[in-house]
């Protein structure tokens, strides 16, 4: 099993009985660790066992995950998927409410195309009757003029 993580590959060689849950956390574990301690060093390294002295932490590590039924390694995976549970969670509750505005946000942009084809056909009709008025007001100036020159 193996992960890469900031650049580094970190690898992990066990039986085929050893949970690979565990496996990978332990991999997490030393790569958490690791990057927490050298962090963007990794790059400036120039010789072999540059980083020697982190044996002592692997070592460490690896009696902890080394017993596959310990309560500790237990705890730490229930919290470990407990936590991807609660992201999940959150993240599809994130997603809903996401729908629920788009759906919301559709449902408005409906309501104003509606409103502005209703302003137009308003803004076109109130064209017309405007055109209408200002076409019977000159026809009534041009009778009243008539009739004066006329009848006078």
């Amino acid at each position: 099993n193996y992960i890469i993580e900031n650049e580094v590959c970190y690898l992990v060689l066990c039986e085929r009985n050893y949970s690979k849950r565990l496996a990978y956390s332990y991999l997490e574990d030393i790569a958490q660790e690791f990057h927490s301690i050298y962090g963007k060093r990794v790059n400036t390294v120039t010789r072999p066992y540059s980083y020697i002295e982190f044996n002592t932490y692997i070592q460490k590590a690896k009696k902890v995950f080394s017993d596959g039924r310990s309560r500790r390694n237990m705890n730490a995976l229930n919290y470990q998927l407990q936590d991807v549970q609660r992201i999940m969670v959150k993240n599809i509750d994130d997603v809903l409410q996401r729908g629920t505005v788009l759906s919301e946000l559709d449902t408005k942009t409906q309501n104003l195309s509606m409103l502005s084809q209703k302003y137009k056909k308003d803004a076109t009709l109130l064209n017309s009757k405007s055109m209408y008025v200002k076409a019977v007001a000159g026809f009534v100036a041009l009778l009243v003029f008539l009739l004066y020159f006329f009848i006078l």
